[in-house]
């Protein structure tokens, strides 16, 4: 079939320009909360890979936190064989603390009380080996179990975004032409890519370092206990401090990555538009305008994003001081502690590694807050897109014998706004086989009222019905399957002439393509280029003229063979030649199929049976040319006023 209706509404209708105008559809409001819980339920469905990852981080994280310990102990066998070297030997430990009280020597003697040492002996270098060796040992598998953990985390992030992108993909499949008409379209190619892949990759920088940040984060906490509880509360103590500045500076900055994807959303639909009409700006010479309001996006862009990475780059340098901080006053205590004997030194050695362990996971955290305040703000423009209205669903499929193509508009009403009504009480019966014209001036509702026959806005009251049934009880792409389309607005895709031709059909053999170009004329002009059909065209259609375009519209056209067709200005952009040949190719087909055709050049539509004349989305007169003509009324001013127009060309 014909490719799918993109223009926007007529002028009694909501275009894109008018609710740009007016501000856009509402924002959806900031629901940080909200939206973070949300994000995190995409990866229910790959719950089970979370909890490998989970599982691996745990045991990764609790070999990477014994670490620290082991290297403690090891510290004490070095501190305890230099000890004992430096004592004579003969004596036990406790009779050498004791020589050194008598002597008065008290400092030196709690010292040694905490040191598990063998006077005159000096370092147990096996025992020092053993202990190094676990861990080396220990490190080489917290490697392995964090390679398991990122490769399950990777696993489970990408399969939820590629679930994601299904759910946008499918959600722009069911929503109504409406939002389109509300939306500008690089604003949503904006939410479906850019908001998309950066979900991705806040999630896959984010998710494994967050979760093992936390666990680091326990597990070392609870090492700090197990060695000492003072300077374990000690350490504890700046971590109000941190939440409070991390909290602080997150309120601020969350606002400003809001505004940067917003303002990225405006931008690329502000370039999609200027790349779609180049040559539109370049012809009217809106360069310099097109450029301007270019530079106030980037403008916008660059304060909104320099605002949200500066404020959150904040946490870090500030987590930074608190953890040094931190460093100091436990580097004082423990001092204090083992030479009180109460600590080791290798025990005071693990702790302060355990608190920069402590305060690294900390830093991770507070520093992953920008990307994920970004990843949450680009996830509400996401979720605000799938929670858009959807068209009504569609009901199960209706049995039709043979579709004869007898239309009927029975009291039908329509309005693109609640207080603006554009169609009233329109009464319309097309019978099988004919041809109705629909003429009237622009946004009299001739486009309106295809819309509403395809389905792409449904009626505000009445029904249409096709061989008597409700065209509303019938799934759309039933409905469409019975009608062709060609637009004034052509649409190509990058490919062959042969496949774009061939998209008016499922899997159609190349002998029916070429016929269905032959009788659309195409085959003329494709004798010409270098690979006849193979000739690959971009999407744009630019290296094909406005005019082949249009034929190669109206051989997809042909080529789908439907029960009922509808021509928009099927023929706006070919030479008067080409447009003979093709009527007389339109007359062939639609003998046999009712056809509804929209056109402004009145000369086009004298043979049709019915025409329609319409204003204000009011049938005022129908007939044939003939009769209306001599009824000498709306439609007889509308011809004469375009044969005066032609007269005036001529001279």
């Amino acid at each position: 079939m014909s490719e799918p209706q993109r223009r926007g509404p007529v002028p009694g209708g909501p275009p894109a320009a008018r609710m740009m105008m007016a501000g856009g559809p509402p924002e959806k409001l900031e629901d940080f909360k909200g939206s973070t819980k949300r994000l995190l339920k995409l990866l229910k469905p790959q719950r089970l890979y979370v909890g490998g990852a989970l599982a691996f981080g745990a045991v990764g994280v609790f070999l990477s936190v014994l670490g620290p310990y082991l290297l403690g102990h090891a510290t004490d066998v070095i501190f305890a064989g230099y000890l004992g070297r430096s004592l004579p030997g003969g004596v036990t430990k406790e009779q050498a603390v004791e020589q050194l009280r008598a002597g008065g020597q008290d400092t030196q003697a709690d010292l040694l009380s905490g040191v598990d040492f063998v006077p005159g002996q000096g370092i147990d270098f096996d025992r020092l080996a053993r202990g190094l060796a676990w861990v080396a040992l220990i490190y080489v598998f917290a490697w392995v179990f964090g390679v398991f953990q990122g490769r399950l985390t990777t696993r489970a992030v990408q399969s939820a975004v590629y679930d994601l992108r299904q759910q946008v993909a499918d959600k722009l499949g069911r929503l109504p032409l409406s939002y389109f008409d509300q939306q500008a379209r690089g604003e949503v190619l904006s939410r479906a890519t850019n908001d998309t892949d950066n979900i991705a990759q806040t999630l896959q920088q984010t998710f494994a370092q967050l979760v093992t940040a936390l666990l680091m984060i326990v597990g070392v906490l609870g090492m700090m206990f197990w060695i000492s509880p003072l300077l374990a509360l000690i350490a504890l103590f700046t971590v109000p401090l941190s939440i409070w500045l991390t909290t602080v500076i997150g309120k601020r900055s969350q606002p400003q990555f809001v505004a940067q994807w917003k303002v990225t959303g405006h931008l690329n639909g502000h370039i999609e538009e200027m790349f779609t009409g180049h040559t539109l700006v370049k012809v009217f010479g809106r360069q310099a305008e097109s450029s301007a309001v270019f530079q106030e996006h980037n403008d916008k862009l660059y304060a909104s994003s320099f605002r949200a990475q500066f404020i959150s780059g904040l946490i870090q340098p500030a987590m930074m001081f608190i953890s040094n901080v931190n460093y100091v006053l436990v580097a004082v205590v423990g001092g204090l502690r083992v030479a009180s004997g109460t600590l080791t030194l290798g025990e005071v050695q693990a702790f302060i590694q355990y608190s920069r362990q402590f305060s690294q996971p900390l830093t991770q955290v507070a520093s992953m807050a920008n990307l994920v305040q970004s990843g949450v703000a680009s996830a509400e423009r996401v979720f605000a897109l799938l929670d858009a209205p959807e068209q009504s669903p569609d009901p199960a499929p209706v049995t039709l014998d043979g579709v004869r193509g007898r239309i009927a508009f029975e009291d039908v009403s329509f309005r693109y706004l609640p207080d603006k009504p554009l169609i009233e009480h329109l009464n319309l019966i097309v019978e099988p086989g004919q041809t109705v014209a629909i003429v009237g001036p622009t946004g009299a509702g001739k486009t309106t009222l295809v819309n509403l026959l395809m389905r792409f806005y449904d009626v505000t009251g009445g029904r249409i019905t096709l061989d008597g049934v409700d065209i509303a009880s019938m799934p759309r792409e039933q409905l469409r399957e019975q009608i062709g389309m060609v637009l004034q607005d052509t649409w190509l895709f990058g490919g062959s002439i042969a496949d774009n031709i061939g998209y008016g059909a499922d899997s159609p053999d190349i002998a029916a393509i070429h016929a269905a170009a032959e009788a659309a004329h195409v085959e003329g002009f494709v004798r010409m280029l270098p690979d006849g059909y193979d000739t690959t065209i971009d999407e744009e259609g630019s290296n094909v003229s406005a005019g082949q375009k249009q034929l190669v519209t109206i051989a997809r056209a042909f080529l789908a063979e439907p029960s009922i067709l509808i021509l928009d200005e099927a023929t706006s952009s070919v030479d008067t030649r080409t447009e003979v040949l093709i009527q007389r190719a339109m007359a062939t087909l639609r003998t046999g199929r009712t056809s509804f055709v929209i056109a402004h050049r009145l000369s086009t539509i004298r043979d049709a049976d019915v025409i329609l004349v319409m204003e204000n989305g009011t049938i005022v007169e129908q007939g044939t040319h003939d009769s209306l003509i001599a009824a000498d009324a709306a439609y007889a001013r509308l011809y004469s006023a375009q044969f005066a127009q032609a007269v005036v060309e001529l001279d």
